[in-house]
Order: C-alpha cells, then sequence, then structure tokens
C-alpha cells in the first residue's frame, strides 16, 4: 500500500519523512484522509493554521466533515466517526435530534430575524429560569465569551469594585480580561492585567487571604466543575467554601456553566450541588447547539440593564448585540431544554460516559501505564501523568496528544484535544465498544513506534 504524499503536500505537514516513516499511525491517518488534507491545503493560504478554532487544530491536518448525525459523523473521505467533539460540548442530543430540527425548521419558515422582539424568546426565558435555580432575571447574548464579558461588566457596576478573582486553567472565552495567563500576554493591555487577580485552582486558603486582605473585588468566578468540565475537577466542598466566604465579605459569585450548564443537571452544576450563584453564564446546550448564550442571575444585578424612567437617560450597564435571542436559537434552544428536562437524555449521557471511563482504565491497567481516565457526569479525560486526575491542565505533551488523536480517528472516534470528550444522549452501547477497542488499538500503535 503506497502511503507517500504528493509533493505540494509535504510543505505543509510538521513531520519530517523520517517521521512518517517510522509512525505507523501518522501514515495509516494520511493515507485514510486525502481529501481533508487537499482541503487544508487550501486552508493553510487562507486561515492562521488552517483552522477556525483553536481546538480543531491538528498536526498534520484535521478532517474536514461533510455530515453528521445522532452521535456519528463522516469526512470528505467517507471515513465514519464517533463523535465526542459534540459541537464542542453544545450537542446533548446528538447531531440533528429529530424536535430540535422539526422546530429549526419551522421557525426558518417563519423568518431567521426580525429585529424585534418575539414570543420565542419570552417561552426561552421562561424555561431557563424555572430550570436554572439562580435564574431570577436573564440577559441573552450569543455566545459564551460575551456572556462572561456581560456578568463581569454587571458585577464591576453592581459593587463599583475593579478586581475580578478567577482561578488557572478555568475557561471562560477568548476576551480581553479571561483569555491570558499570570503576567499578561501580547494584545492585553497592562490595565486589564493588573485588575485580573489568578489564583491556584482549589486553593482555598487562597481564596481566604485574598478577600480578608482586600476589599476592592468585584467577583470571582469559576467552572464550577473544575477547569474544562472537570479536567481538573473542582468538588462540592470546595464549592460551598467559597459560596460562604464570597457571601460573608459581599463578593459576587458567577458560575461559568457554559459547559456543564444542563449536564450535570436539569438545572446545571448549581442544581446538583445545591449552591446558589449570584450570577451564571450559559452557552452551548442553552441553545441546542445553534449561537445563543445567556447571563442569568440575581434582580438586583440584572437590573443595572434596564433603562431608567427619566427621558433620554441610558442604562447604567449598556449592552446591545444583533443576534440576542435570534428565533431560530430560541426555537432550537426551547426544543433542546424540553428535551434536557423531560426525558432522561441526561442519565444516558452520563451512563455512557461513566462506561468509557470504566473500559478505557482497563485499557489502561492492561498495559501497565500511569495513567487514568477520570472525569464527571458526561464527560471523560485521559491523563497521561498519573493515576489520579491532574491538578493542573496540560499534562499530555502536544505531539503525543496528536498522535492519540490521530490513532482514535484512524480507529472511527473522534475525541478532543485534551484528551477526552464529551457524550451526548444519542452515543450507544457499540459506541462505547468503539472507542474502548480504538483505545485498546491507539495504545498498541503507540508502544510499538516507542511513544509510550
Amino acid at each position: 500500500m503506497d502511503h507517500a504524499l504528493p509533493d505540494d503536500t509535504r510543505a505543509i505537514l510538521p513531520f519530517p519523512d523520517k517521521v512518517r516513516q517510522m509512525s505507523r499511525i501518522l501514515s495509516e491517518y494520511e493515507h485514510r484522509t486525502p481529501g481533508s488534507r487537499r482541503l487544508h491545503q487550501k486552508a493553510a493560504a487562507l486561515l492562521p493554521n488552517g483552522v477556525t478554532h483553536v481546538g480543531r487544530y491538528l498536526e498534520p491536518y484535521p478532517i474536514y466533515v461533510d455530515r453528521a448525525a445522532g452521535s456519528r459523523k463522516w469526512d470528505v473521505d467517507g471515513n465514519e466517526y464517533v463523535d465526542f467533539f459534540g459541537g464542542h460540548g453544545a450537542l446533548i442530543l446528538g447531531h440533528n435530534h429529530p424536535a430540535v430540527m422539526d422546530a429549526v425548521s419551522t421557525q426558518l419558515a417563519r423568518g431567521v430575524h426580525y429585529g424585534a422582539s418575539h414570543q420565542l424568546e419570552v417561552q426561552w426565558a421562561e424555561l431557563i429560569q424555572q430550570m436554572v435555580p439562580s435564574a431570577q432575571r436573564l440577559r441573552f447574548t450569543v455566545t459564551g465569551t460575551e456572556a462572561s464579558l456581560l456578568a463581569l461588566r454587571l458585577a464591576r457596576a453592581f459593587t463599583g469594585k475593579p478586581k475580578i478573582v478567577r482561578f488557572t486553567g478555568h475557561f471562560h472565552g477568548w476576551h480581553d480580561h479571561v483569555c491570558f495567563p499570570a503576567g499578561g500576554a501580547p494584545g492585553i493591555v497592562e490595565g486589564v492585567v493588573e485588575d485580573i487577580l489568578i489564583l491556584p485552582p482549589n486553593d482555598m486558603d487562597a481564596v481566604r487571604s485574598c478577600l480578608e486582605q482586600r476589599d476592592d473585588i468585584a467577583a470571582v468566578i469559576l467552572e464550577p466543575t473544575g477547569a474544562s468540565f472537570g479536567m481538573v475537577p473542582t468538588g462540592g466542598d470546595f464549592l460551598r467554601q467559597l459560596r460562604e466566604v464570597t457571601s460573608r465579605h459581599g463578593v459576587p459569585l458567577i458560575f461559568d456553566e457554559v459547559i456543564c450548564g444542563f449536564r450535570c443537571a436539569r438545572g446545571g452544576a448549581q442544581e446538583h450541588f445545591g449552591i446558589q450563584p449570584d450570577l451564571t453564564t450559559l452557552a452551548k446546550i442553552v441553545a441546542g447547539g445553534f449561537p445563543g448564550a445567556a447571563v442569568v442571575g440575581r434582580v438586583d444585578i440584572l437590573k443595572l440593564l434596564e433603562y431608567p424612567a427619566d427621558p433620554g437617560s441610558t442604562p447604567k450597564v449598556v449592552h446591545q448585540g444583533t443576534y440576542n435571542a435570534e428565533p431560530v436559537s430560541a426555537a432550537a434552544g426551547i426544543a433542546t431544554l424540553l428535551q434536557v428536562r423531560d426525558t432522561d437524555a441526561l442519565d444516558r449521557a452520563n451512563r455512557t460516559a461513566a462506561a468509557i471511563r470504566d473500559g478505557c482504565n482497563e485499557a489502561i491497567r492492561a498495559k501497565g501505564l500511569s495513567w487514568c481516565a477520570h472525569g464527571c457526569f458526561s464527560g471523560f479525560h485521559i491523563h497521561a501523568g498519573g493515576n489520579e486526575p491532574p491538578r493542573q491542565k496540560g499534562n499530555v505533551p502536544m505531539p503525543l496528544v496528536h498522535k492519540i488523536r490521530l490513532g482514535m480517528l484512524c480507529q472511527g472516534v473522534d475525541w478532543t484535544g485534551w484528551p477526552g470528550g464529551l457524550v451526548s444522549a444519542a452515543h450507544t452501547a457499540e459506541d462505547v465498544d468503539r472507542t474502548v477497542r480504538g483505545f485498546r488499538q491507539t495504545l498498541d500503535w503507540l508502544g510499538e513506534e516507542g511513544s509510550l
């Protein structure tokens, strides 16, 4: 079988010929995906790294998907994959769920964008308020990044204080206040860096010390399940202590439930843990895989968005958005949340994820590796640096991350680059078996080429 590449393609691939010849995984991947390779060659001349999202970056190139249905998707070369990207976590029901597609099709025939208030936005807001314990009031946005930006703006306006506390590794989008490590990053102005206090994850002593020594904290924000949906887990005890100490100091607590909202429970992590934050950011599942997000929380904080009675005056916090509560997204969100609320979708997804974690751990033990598969609810993570979940992100070297993903793609499984995945209610026992078999084969290949 000839796995050679055309001369004009080699220039965009980071692996030298010697490495390519030694790696069965890389050779097999390139043989299976010539259409994706050709598309990426075009994309590399148009887009930074040839991709539109950093999470889709893959060496030597990513797959290009042609269609999807249920738990599966197919690339332009006709290869079928069990999909654990799940629209970056948005598709709790899987691809093209009939109830969602029916709702969207109906709305498309009625109009895409009215530039006006409409009935669906009221229904959508009512449903979210019924499901999420802290949702006294709502404001829709389009993305999770916008939601976290607005939540921080509201907290600062409400308290009159400048500083935000966040935790290393916790992801809150790409806007300037949340997208840099300690010390800052290119493009982020110095004043923004100074107003963000970054603490170690799960370090209650650091939180107490910070809040006791300072009186300029506007909010504390975190992912309540831990960095990137439990890759670095955060437990209920920490959350309960965090709620107590922030309440005692009068500091608003923000739960970023962009991923875990409607996954941990019908009302998100706050319902599961029985802890009510002051503000919550929602996205992904809230709009059923379409563009849509929201900030929900206390009446007195969200009231800052209201126009006062004085003619010609403006709200204390100004917020616009051309696509806020766009009708098609509202229709998809309503249909999805009704399925989450009224069916066993979450339970099925959680059971499937647990079976994947168990199967991967069996494969790890059989190889005698000091690795572990871990996670919570409908997520799973592969930690290649010990038998316990990691205490910080970035535990797997990037060359190994890419090889694991390539190996799994060759076995018909697409999971994320952390590495791990997000499970939907559409995943089946057959998907579990295929995933675990693929992981075993990938470990065998990695062992054969000395990558373990």
